[in-house]
């Protein structure tokens, strides 16, 4: 048989039930390779060897490793959002998707590293220190779940989740040559994420194939009483979207993602996918955004202005890190804060603190919230005749190298130029391993599709996942 590790949840589950195997074998052979490689990738910030069981003996994920992101809150263990102002905090209570993912069996082996709160594209601003790229471990892994994706990407364990504000599981996972997926805003809830920009954020899947990932978000989704942003819709069984035919599907190429700046390597094997999706009976409609040029400003208003309002609980009132030795109550809230975040927390927090404060406000937070609205129609208006789904790259390059943005906060934000739009809409979006680079780091494409139509978007993954073997390969660690 073939290492555990390497194999994917659908396959696991599998031979589970046919009592061919037993769980435990499965986390033997997870945390042995944890236990091998992962000082040399940094993908975990928490290993949770001694409670690793599951809950319950049936379910969707009954016996299947599951890595959590350090930002969703887990019942009485550590979740720092990799921030040392969140320093040995334990929530007193389970997100939803927790909840959701113990009551199907999964095991929860531990939290990924990430960028802190979220605020990245490299995987390098944490706490902890930087995750590296299991295909090139002198790249960065794409972040903010960057520890989410290297782990699937190195067998390190089964299944992920992570969450996505402007791209945070597409390019991570782009970039590591696994699967991930953004549900359209509203789909699973977010009681118990830690937030980052409220009105962006999603949790969503890591995986190593499409159908992994159609399982996961069948676990997860779902109305939720907690989350006032939850959509109350039925949750279809993707699974049953997971065929092999895309005949007569519209399929909208964007010209305004095919521009100058594009790696040549990422814009061959992007256009060599659409060719696949097109010889299998897919017809391929040039579209155009216009307004996806403003969304990078865009996001980075309204993100940082979102986030600048969620982190002022951080204070080192009630949990988290307090600074030592304070003179006062407003001496202790500048210690800790100077201490507590990092460059990029800081960055963001100004950032966003200046957008929202008088005088600012109307020129800056409702002029890109009213931009915002544009992009969106953008969207509606391409989906509403033109087409069923589009397809674009998902990262405008393969993994660069650590410490080459880090310096350069401009640079590092173009990253997400791809994905930015999709949460700015509230639209699905979902990164599938389409080709490697002339340096063998995997190029990821991205399918979007309208809100809520997560089927078509699976039923497209799907049919060229058949007949391509990009995300069969596997780095060599």
């Amino acid at each position: 048989m073939e290492n555990l590790y390497s194999l994917t949840a659908h396959e696991l589950r599998e031979l589970i039930d046919k009592k061919s195997l037993e769980p435990s074998r499965i986390l033997d052979e997870i945390f042995k390779r944890i236990e091998l490689l992962d000082d040399k990738i940094k993908a975990f910030v928490l290993v949770n060897k001694l409670n690793a069981k599951a809950e319950t003996k049936i379910g969707k994920l009954f016996g299947i490793p599951v890595l959590i992101k350090d930002n969703i809150c887990v019942k009485d263990e550590n979740t720092t959002c990799a921030s040392k102002i969140l320093e040995g905090f334990k929530p007193p209570y389970d997100a939803t998707v927790i909840k959701k993912l113990k009551l199907e069996g999964a095991v929860l082996i531990g939290k990924a590293n990430m960028d802190e709160f979220a605020f990245g594209s490299s995987c390098e601003t944490s706490f902890y220190g930087p995750t590296k790229n299991p295909w090139d471990l002198e790249r960065i892994p794409g972040g903010s779940s960057g520890g989410s994706a290297a782990a699937v990407a190195a067998d390190e364990t089964i299944l992920a989740l992570g969450s996505d504000t402007g791209g945070s599981i597409r390019q991570p996972a782009s970039l590591c040559g696994v699967v991930g997926l953004k549900p359209t805003y509203g789909r699973v809830s977010r009681y118990g994420l830690i937030a980052f920009a409220s009105s962006l954020d999603q949790i969503g899947p890591i995986a190593k194939d499409v159908k992994d990932a159609a399982l996961l978000l069948n676990v997860i989704a779902g109305h939720d009483e907690m989350d006032s942003t939850s959509v109350d819709l039925p949750v279809p069984d993707y699974r049953k979207s997971l065929v092999k035919d895309v005949k007569g599907l519209r399929i909208g190429v964007p010209k305004e993602y095919f521009v100058k700046g594009i790696d040549k390597d990422v814009e061959e094997a992007i256009k060599k996918a659409i060719n696949i999706l097109k010889d299998l009976g897919a017809k391929t409609i040039d579209i155009s955004l216009p307004h996806t040029e403003y969304a990078l400003s865009t996001y980075y208003i309204v993100a940082p202005a979102e986030a600048s309002s969620n982190l002022a609980r951080f204070d080192g009132v009630q949990y988290g890190f307090r600074a030592k030795d304070a003179k006062d109550l407003i001496d202790m809230y500048v210690q800790t804060r100077s201490q507590g975040f990092g460059n990029e927390a800081k960055r963001r927090i100004l950032l966003g603190t200046y957008c929202l404060s008088s005088g600012y406000y109307d020129a800056y937070y409702l002029k890109a919230q009213k931009v915002r609205t544009k992009i969106k129609e953008d969207f509606d208006n391409a989906f509403g005749s033109l087409c069923d789904c589009i397809i674009t790259p998902t990262s405008p390059t393969p993994a660069f190298k650590i410490g080459e943005r880090i310096e350069e906060p401009l640079s590092m934000y173009l990253s997400d130029i791809y994905t930015i739009p999709a949460n700015l809409a509230g639209l699905p979006a979902m990164s599938v391993p389409c080709g490697f680079s002339k340096n063998n780091l995997p190029i990821g494409m991205q399918i979007l599709a309208k809100p809520f139509a997560e089927e078509t978007i699976f039923r497209t993954a799907y049919t060229f996942e058949q007949v391509t073997d990009f995300h069969k390969k596997k780095p060599k660690l």
